[in-house]
């Protein structure tokens, strides 16, 4: 379990480092998603900025427009092969036995049919993992066809991250700790590198580094704070993203302590990098808040607790996946920060610098927030009310709604043919 860009080009040559040094940093502001806008070949097919909205119980993914009225464009089955892995997890007890365990574990009783996307350099294609299915397929965008599918290691794939350039996507093999690299076009694996339990989160960051966050084991009843300990080996492993080599592994729990915030899960959930990358602010399992990490220094500076709920159970165990918030973006300027208050059914606006938090919008179980095509807006997933939501960067306010299909959870930038309206409805 975990955003967007777009930068004006430079009209003449004195500006022109301004404006690649403003494109770089709003990169990396997201995690180094690759949803820049890719570079163009003589004669290619011109192409048009979109958002995918991965419907995970529905097994569909919505594209919507980036910004304005952000309404819906076409429709994509994520699953065109359903019939074909179904086969083959009958046909293998242990394969089957996973499928039920995602089914009844991280699905809240539904199957997992579509975690993260993103599009090819190109904008020919969708790349999705797919949690149930344990693999990650690239999909024709106009005939709604695969292209090449990926088993992931063990039998659930997660999140992932697309390189700066647009050519590699990393996904989290869940139930392996293992993180694949492969070559979006081709599906080839360019290599994998070892985590800690239950990789999550993957951030790809400008100085050719990949971030991985372990949250451990998150559907277990073990959830009183004493018994945190059950919950597994959770760290983040950072490594060269050229060679996949560990280059360091960063332990919250120590930094957690040394921060006198002994009591808070170590389980680093989404997080988001500032525009330099000097700091972190990241969600942990079972807190309403987030915190703030030096990259430099390695220790946790600040913390902003958010309010709860009244409505919100008390009990620990009925908190999605040990999410009490999940979903964090930040203003293309560094300025603001996006939180979904998953729990707490409510996202809100918060000021970086003063750590002051907007007005509380409401929202139904807020599952990920990024960031709109223009950056004035940030974009939430209400996976209780099958929509997705634009919150003003610059007012706090909601301004734009529109519906999804069933449990709408990541929502990435991508780009995909201008004249596309999408292939067969699911």
């Amino acid at each position: 379990m975990p955003s967007s860009r777009q930068t004006g080009s430079a009209r003449a040559r004195g500006r022109f480092g301004t404006a690649l040094a403003a494109a770089l940093a709003l990169l990396a502001a997201l995690g180094g998603t690759g949803a820049a806008a890719p570079p163009q070949e003589a004669g290619a097919e011109p192409l048009r900025e979109v958002m995918f909205v991965g419907n995970n119980w529905d097994g569909t993914a919505d594209v919507i427009a980036s910004r304005g009225d952000f309404a819906r464009v076409g429709r994509v089955n994520v699953i065109p092969d359903r019939e074909e892995r179904m086969r083959e997890i009958h046909l293998d007890p242990i394969k089957l036995a996973f499928f039920l365990g995602v089914r009844s574990g991280p699905g809240e009783g539904h199957d997992q049919f579509v975690d993260d996307m993103y599009a090819t350099p190109d904008g020919a294609a969708m790349v999705v993992s797919r949690p149930s299915f344990a693999d990650v397929v690239s999909l024709d965008l106009r005939t709604g066809k695969v292209n090449w599918r990926f088993p992931v290691a063990g039998y659930r794939a997660d999140h992932m991250a697309v390189s700066p350039d647009g050519t590699r996507v990393a996904v989290s093999a869940s139930t392996a700790n293992t993180v694949h690299v492969l070559d979006i076009v081709t599906g080839r694996q360019l290599g994998s590198f070892k985590t800690g339990d239950k990789p999550h989160e993957n951030v790809f960051t400008s100085d050719g580094l990949l971030w991985n966050m372990s949250i451990g084991e998150v559907t277990t009843a073990l959830d009183a704070p004493w018994l945190d300990w059950t919950k597994g080996d959770r760290k983040i492993t950072v490594v060269d993203a050229a060679t996949l080599k560990t280059v360091r592994v960063i332990d919250m729990r120590e930094r957690l302590d040394a921060f006198g915030r002994g009591d808070l899960s170590d389980a680093v959930r989404p997080l988001v990098f500032t525009p330099d990358e000097k700091k972190v602010y990241f969600q942990v399992s079972f807190y309403n808040g987030f915190l703030e990490y030096d990259v430099a220094t390695d220790r946790i500076t600040r913390t902003k607790v958010l309010p709860g709920n009244p409505a919100t159970s008390p009990d620990r165990t009925t908190w999605v996946n040990d999410s009490r918030h999940h979903g964090l973006s930040m203003s293309p300027d560094g300025g603001k920060l996006c939180v979904a208050g998953t729990m707490d059914d409510y996202a809100t606006i918060v000021d970086r610098a003063t750590l002051q938090q907007g007005p509380l919008v409401e929202a139904d179980k807020p599952y990920w927030a990024t960031v709109s095509g223009d950056g004035t807006s940030c974009v939430i997933s209400e996976s209780g009310a099958d929509r997705v939501t634009a919150i003003d960067f610059a007012t706090g306010r909601r301004v734009a709604t529109v519906a999804v299909g069933d449990h709408p959870q990541r929502v990435r930038l991508a780009h995909v043919p201008a004249d596309w309206t999408g292939p067969a409805a699911h």
